[in-house]
This record gives C-alpha cells, structure tokens and sequence, in this order.
C-alpha cells in the first residue's frame, strides 16, 4: 500500500542517504546538528505514512511542510559549517525540493 505512494517511495531512499550522511558528522557535532537531522528525517518519514492511513490530513501535511523546511535549515547550515561538501548540499537540496512539490500536491488535492 506504502508503495502506491510516490511521495513515500521517494523520501524512503533520502531518508537512507540522509542517515548515512550525517552519520559522517564529525562526533562533536552528533548530538547537536546530526542527531536533530537524523530525527527529524525520521519524523517526515512517520507523517508521511501517517498521512497515508488518515482521511483528513491536511494538518499532517502541514506539519511535514514545516519539518522540511527546517531540513533546509539544518543542511544550509551544515554546508555553511564544512560538514558536507557542495554535491552533496545541492544533492540533498534536490532531494527537499521535490519533496515539497510532492507535499504541495497533495495538499492542493485535499
């Protein structure tokens, strides 16, 4: 059922690509700007597949709206920092963008 979601399909490989990507932070920072990445790519992939399984979601897409800009956040901040390298900003940028027009797609459907 997940599958027939593109949205799902999709965030469930940048949610592997974001993991082992911060994975690589240095450890001073792992606790602070890695873990709340790790975190809250975890907390897109939940409300997606809460989103899935609830009638009126518009409140759950809203709420993943917001996490993903906070995503934008954390990696312009992280790229600022050195902590990864233009590829892989533009990358995970690409990766946040597409996500967003898919989320605003299915609001507009609600």
């Amino acid at each position: 059922m997940k599958e027939d979601f593109p949205i799902f399909v999709r965030w469930s490989d940048a949610t592997d690509w974001i993991l082992d990507t911060v994975e690589k932070f240095p450890k001073s920072v792992r606790f602070t700007i890695s873990g709340r990445i790790g975190n809250m790519t975890l907390d897109v992939m939940e409300g997606i597949i809460e989103a899935i399984y609830t009638k009126d979601r518009s409140h759950i897409l809203e709420r993943l709206n917001l996490r993903i800009e906070k995503l934008r956040v954390m990696f312009r901040i992280s790229y600022r920092r050195k902590y990864i390298s233009r590829s892989q900003y533009e990358h995970v940028s690409e990766i946040l963008d597409e996500t967003g027009k898919m989320l605003g797609g299915w609001r507009k459907r609600q």
